[in-house]
């Protein structure tokens, strides 16, 4: 990847307001690319995005709704993008429980939206379409999935992701053959980093509990997961995106996350947290309400082998940085400039091992 590639770039991020999206914004602001964001409002409160003004590094900050196809396309008319990246999704497993019909349009429709425009534009040339590890039928026998494995989704969320890979798939043999625009799906392992405030993040949850002393309930302790900070599937979408703009052999889905001897255990995370915290708290156990998967695991090797991509961090190095990050939020609470200083910073280390 050339940090070259991005300068003056126009790049559209759809839900740049969430946790990936105010990474990948504060990633290609320093890259010089010009950067704007579609999304609704943050749910959350506090939020990454709104919290620390981050709407400073955008050209231009759209807040619509990715189910008006109208709107959206007004809006990519209006920037010309060069790239796209869409991230905008309903994205919690436990919430789709709850809401599943609006799961269903806001992924879904959502993803057919970005797609019919990207159809009638004559500027996009390279689109990251951003679904999840879950979209694979997982029959907990503790495999790797790789990109040729069967789609399911046990659950709502899971399960309209896996819609969403399928529409790419029938939209690039339907409307992109012959298209200047490269279009490519990625799917990553369980993302971790500062700034995620979205219900029942097990980090999240654990760095606030443990900052202030309280005792945690988990539920599903023995569950192993790909744990992975944000930076690295991101620098990976980077990279992919940047060969997607010349050449079209770069289009399909890509796994972007770390092998299975990096997965950790939900009750280890805690534990880690713990000790990098240096708490006093104490582990509670909670029974799941919903069927959560007990095994995840992403065979990465086509992104080892054709974009040279690498895991840097392992799944201790990763918690740290995110831990870390929510312990200086918590001590700066108020000084966002402090807390963007300290977010480049994060960004800054990891690129040394990236480049």
């Amino acid at each position: 990847m050339s940090k070259n590639f991005w300068e003056n770039k126009k790049v559209l991020i759809t839900g740049h307001t969430g946790f990936k999206g105010s990474w990948l914004t504060l990633i290609l602001s320093m890259y010089g690319a010009k950067v704007y964001g579609y999304a609704l409002n943050p749910i959350s409160k506090p939020n990454f995005f709104d919290g620390l003004n981050l709407k400073k590094y955008l050209k231009k900050d759209y807040r619509q709704d990715i189910q008006n196809k109208k709107k959206l396309k007004d809006a990519i008319n209006f920037i010309k993008p060069n790239v796209v990246f869409h991230l905008a999704a309903q994205s919690s497993v436990l919430e789709s429980y709850h809401t599943p019909e609006d799961t269903i349009k806001t992924n879904i429709l959502g993803t057919t939206n970005i797609l019919e425009c990207a159809r009638s534009s004559n500027s996009i040339k390279s689109m990251i379409i951003v679904t999840t590890d879950k979209v694979y039928l997982n029959l907990e026998k503790k495999k790797k999935f790789n990109e040729n494995d069967h789609l399911g989704g046990y659950d709502i969320y899971s399960g309209s992701k896996a819609c969403c890979e399928v529409l790419t798939h029938s939209f690039l043999n339907s409307f992109f053959k012959n298209s200047k625009c490269n279009i490519a799906s990625v799917r990553s392992g369980n993302c971790i980093g500062g700034g995620d405030w979205t219900k029942d993040r097990i980090v999240k949850d654990c760095a606030e509990s443990f900052i202030k002393n309280k005792s945690i309930k988990i539920r599903s302790p023995q569950a192993s997961r790909p744990w992975q900070h944000v930076l690295e599937p991101l620098f990976g979408y980077l990279k992919l995106a940047e060969k997607l703009y010349y050449n079209k052999k770069f289009i399909g889905s890509w796994n972007f996350g770390p092998n299975i001897k990096n997965n950790l255990k939900v009750i280890e995370v805690a534990k880690y947290g713990i000790k990098i915290l240096n708490s006093k708290s104490k582990i509670l156990f909670n029974k799941p309400k919903y069927y959560e998967s007990e095994h995840l695991s992403l065979d990465s090797s086509k992104s080892f082998k054709h974009l040279k991509w690498k895991i840097f961090l392992k799944p201790k190095a990763a918690l740290k940085l995110a831990f870390e990050w929510y312990k200086f939020y918590y001590d700066n609470k108020g000084r966002n400039k402090k807390i963007i200083d300290f977010s480049f910073s994060q960004i800054k280390e990891y690129q040394k091992r990236f480049f």
